[in-house]
């Protein structure tokens, strides 16, 4: 089983948004929007313009659960949004490829793997990372597994911190901290 990690650090999030910002603003946006929102790749990358533009909320039915799902976009994401989308077209899609197609989800694993590499993540990342990243920076920033376990449809707590890497966190403090 390959499980990817969150990415922990707030240092490593701003320099791989350095680098990002550098290469390639549709990259950027892909990247703040999975780790700003919670959803899955799958979910982001069915995303069309006119879900985000001039929107303050984002509203989609999940490609896996087939739920519902509506959440406020935040004022840095708004803010991008607004630059992105200002002179595309409405029924676009949000994310295109070199080619203008909808990028898929490989196109989207090689840019998150090469990027974390440039900034020195040397553990597991994918796809998955943004949404775990959100998970464990909500989580400790709100302390509040009940709504991280809602906003993730996870059917317990204990599923969700496992998730989140806050389970692995907790075991590794108590190693680290245990003298015999």
């Amino acid at each position: 089983m390959n499980i990817v990690e969150p990415i922990r650090n707030l240092n490593d999030i701003k320099r791989i948004e350095q680098l990002l910002e550098k290469q390639r603003f549709r990259d950027l946006i892909l990247f703040t929007t999975g780790t700003n929102s919670g959803l899955r790749i799958s979910d982001i990358l069915n995303l069309d313009v006119s879900d985000v533009k001039n929107k303050d909320y984002i509203n989609i039915i999940e490609k896996k659960t087939g739920k519902n799902k509506r959440f406020p976009i935040n004022p840095k994401l708004k803010k991008m949004y607004a630059k992105f989308t200002e002179k595309r077209e409405i029924n676009e899609p949000l994310f295109l490829s070199v080619f203008g197609h909808r990028m898929e989800r490989t196109q989207c694993y090689r840019i998150i793997n090469n990027v974390c590499k440039q900034a020195g993540i040397d553990y597991k990342v994918g796809t998955h990372t943004l949404r775990k990243t959100f998970g464990y920076h909500h989580y400790q920033q709100f302390k509040d597994v009940a709504i991280l376990q809602k906003i993730f449809n996870h059917s317990s707590p204990q599923i969700t911190l496992r998730y989140i890497g806050i389970d692995q966190d907790i075991i590794d403090r108590s190693y680290n901290n245990f003298v015999l």
